[in-house]
């Protein structure tokens, strides 16, 4: 009864931003087309409120450095021919004709026509990309891309509540598709089903310090499989787009479609484990077979569901594939490691080891550092570029630390308390002074950072535990006393430690200390459900980890006083922080949320798009955990574990860690698809890691 309360509360509480009722059924896909490239600039759903438009303005209006080249439909290709290659794009029509409720664009570049098709199926909206071969030899087309420009970019909070998506791409081949989720979370959302050739990759493009920033995902692209084509053949792409109201009604759509739903049930395992794969499909498939890394596995086909069983039998990156259809292919994409027990303790040995400096001439001596994977050494930061700020001695960094109580409460090594109680004296002694003030560098003329003071907090209340010094738990109290003093409490801070500190502090005495951050918190709640989903600016415009920490805090005001009023601000916020995360079948993408920025800022290549995962998206596990905890809806808690579990991917066998995993197949023209070099801030992963889980 309580989830239908609340349910009921947030549906009134948003309704100035969805359209609800009979509205949310079947609402027709609106399109429009500019007349000069053919591209469409304006994709709407009919009767939504909110008269978004889901796809990005070319016309310099919305961001200057997006011109009409970028619009929707609009690509390029490289053209092989006598072992070169030639970029070449379709941007300037030769025809736009409009018949009967069909409107074809058609392109010539060289010897390829592209012929492209809209046209209405009911309400949805279809688009056929049709490449022919007008010339007289065969030619081949590589790194294809056709811009599908989402307005995927975060303005400022008030404008992502009203007129922006989050766009969740699975470039699953065959049976590819994209969930473009309103950020409100509230219906009408938007979806893509590719119905006819493949998609394989996407990138992105216009993402750069002077431009974008942190506060725009890009244009996206969709890149289709690689073709060849004799004289007079064709190849078609085709796609149907069409509204929807959430993420159960987007696969049911997508299944009418005649896409396929794929899914595992859960996306790491250890070795040993068996993985349980499924895929839906809303026809019966012709002949499917299913293959982990090229060996044929039993797939046992039920009604709309094909379903097989899989032993993980090596560590690293496992590909289900699915063979249906007469060739077409689709995939669950899994990552095996040793155990989770194992990586851990391999994480915790390389910090200690290695990324810990123990040079005692040096005024950071003690201090856990970025470690470089590819150079094997620390990161010493003595030459600051672009984001030096983000690869100091404080900061993120703390989350070695942090993790390393957290282990040795698990072990109770001798060595890692060892290593500790060094880095705590440093942390005390050179990054903070007299007044708790807490620094990122020990010359305290890096940033006064309100992030640094919780995670400095954290460190201090699990240092308790490792030592059962009081001084910890004083030094704790203090450390957030300077923070609420100095930065107030509307600032929506990462990893305030609300339960865990007036546990400790009570437990141990420390009732007045515990009454004044108990206020605090209270104070900062109180923002908090004053400002609902209109989130301030913080160091990004708006980000999935401004609105977790906000549930985050509420939850735990409510599990602290009962007072239902916080239980209800948390679940307002809710579907703005779900809205995300996706359900594509990869370690990768299933319930991560979109970030992607950090790559550029943490990493040492200094590159933009979308990190998947990040480790921050582990604060949506801990909103997600305690709001499970808050209402009893077990389903967020299976969510929570599968977000940290998934984060696993960012350390190695080996024990190194990556900070950021660049997902996109080219940023800027540039090849991506890679773990970052830099060991950096990843390890607040394992802490949230460890937070839900019982690992040894």
């Amino acid at each position: 009864m309580i989830a239908i309360e609340m349910k009921k509360n947030i549906i009134a509480l948003c309704a100035t931003l969805c359209c609800i009722s009979a509205g949310l059924q079947a609402q027709k896909i609106e399109y429009r087309l500019n007349s000069e490239t053919g591209a469409v600039n304006r994709i709407a759903v009919e009767n939504d409120l909110r008269n978004m438009n889901w796809i990005l303005e070319t016309d310099g209006s919305q961001y200057k450095w997006i011109g009409q080249e970028y619009g929707w439909g609009l690509g390029f290709f490289s053209l092989v021919s006598d072992g070169d290659s030639v970029l070449q794009k379709w941007e300037k029509p030769i025809e736009v004709k409009t018949s009967g409720g069909v409107s074809v664009s058609l392109y010539q570049v060289g010897d390829v026509r592209i012929s492209v098709e809209r046209k209405y199926a009911g309400n949805d909206m279809l688009e056929k990309y049709v490449f022919t071969n007008t010339g007289k030899r065969a030619i081949q087309m590589t790194d294809i891309g056709i811009n599908t420009p989402f307005n995927d970019n975060y303005p400022d909070a008030a404008t992502c509540m009203q007129a922006r998506a989050n766009a969740h791409i699975w470039e699953g081949g065959n049976a590819a598709y994209v969930n473009a989720m309103h950020q409100s979370g509230q219906a009408p959302h938007l979806g893509l089903v590719v119905t006819a050739g493949a998609v394989r990759n996407y990138e992105i493009k216009e993402r750069n310090i002077r431009t974008s920033s942190s506060h725009a995902r890009g244009i996206i692209i969709l890149n289709p499989e690689d073709i060849t084509l004799k004289p007079r053949a064709s190849y078609t792409l085709s796609w149907r787009l069409f509204s929807h109201n959430g993420t159960d009604d987007f696969f049911a759509r997508l299944l009418n479609c005649g896409g396929i739903r794929a899914y595992s049930s859960k996306y790491v395992y250890a070795l040993g484990e068996t993985a349980m794969l499924t895929f839906e499909s809303g026809k019966q498939l012709k002949n499917p077979a299913l293959y982990q890394d090229g060996e044929k596995l039993p797939l046992k086909a039920g009604k709309g569901t094909y379903t097989a069983s899989a032993k993980i039998n090596r560590t690293g990156e496992t590909r289900f594939e699915l063979v249906y259809d007469g060739g077409k292919k689709t995939q669950i994409v899994c990552l095996g490691i040793s155990s989770e027990e194992e990586l851990i303790r391999k994480r915790a040995s390389f910090i200690m080891e290695h990324q810990q400096l123990n040079d005692t001439s040096d005024e950071r001596y003690g201090a856990y550092m970025v470690y470089d994977n590819e150079t094997d050494r620390i990161f010493m930061n003595d030459k600051p570029s672009a984001s030096y700020h983000d690869r100091d001695e404080g900061a993120e960094r703390m989350g070695m630390g942090v993790f390393l109580t957290m282990y040795y409460q698990k072990t109770k090594d001798p060595k890692v308390k060892e290593s500790l109680l060094k880095y705590a004296r440093f942390v005390r002694n050179k990054l903070q002074d007299d007044e708790y003030q807490v620094w990122s560098t020990v010359d305290h003329k890096g940033r006064n950072r309100g992030y640094n003071y919780p995670l400095v907090a954290n460190l201090y209340f699990q240092m308790f535990q490792v030592t059962n010094d009081r001084q910890f738990l004083l030094d704790g109290y203090r450390t957030m006393r300077a923070f609420y003093n100095r930065f107030g409490y509307g600032f929506y801070a990462i990893c305030i430690p609300a339960q865990l500190s007036l546990k400790l502090l009570r437990e141990n005495g420390l009732n007045s200390q515990a009454d004044s951050l108990l206020s605090d918190y209270k104070q900062s709640a109180e923002i908090y459900l004053k400002n609902g989903i209109n989130y301030p600016r913080h160091e990004v415009n708006y980000e999935q980890s401004i609105v977790a920490p906000a549930i985050i805090l509420l939850a735990e005001m409510y599990l602290i006083t009962g007072d239902k009023k916080y239980l209800d601000g948390a679940s307002l916020q809710l579907p703005p922080l779900e809205s995300f995360g996706g359900q594509q079948p990869s370690y990768h993408l299933n319930d991560i949320g979109i970030r992607h920025w950090d790559g550029y800022w943490f990493g040492k290549r200094e590159m933009w798009g979308d990190v998947m995962p990040h480790y921050w998206s582990t604060q949506s596990a801990i909103a997600f955990d305690l709001y499970a905890q808050c209402t009893g809806e077990q389903a967020y808690h299976h969510k929570a574990l599968n977000i940290v579990r998934n984060n696993l991917c960012l350390f190695a066998e080996d024990g190194r860690g990556s900070c950021a995993y660049i997902y996109p197949y080219r940023v800027n023209g540039v090849r991506a698809q890679f773990y970052d070099p830099y060991a950096n801030d990843q390890d607040w992963a394992l802490v949230y890691f460890l937070t839900l889980n019982d690992a040894k």
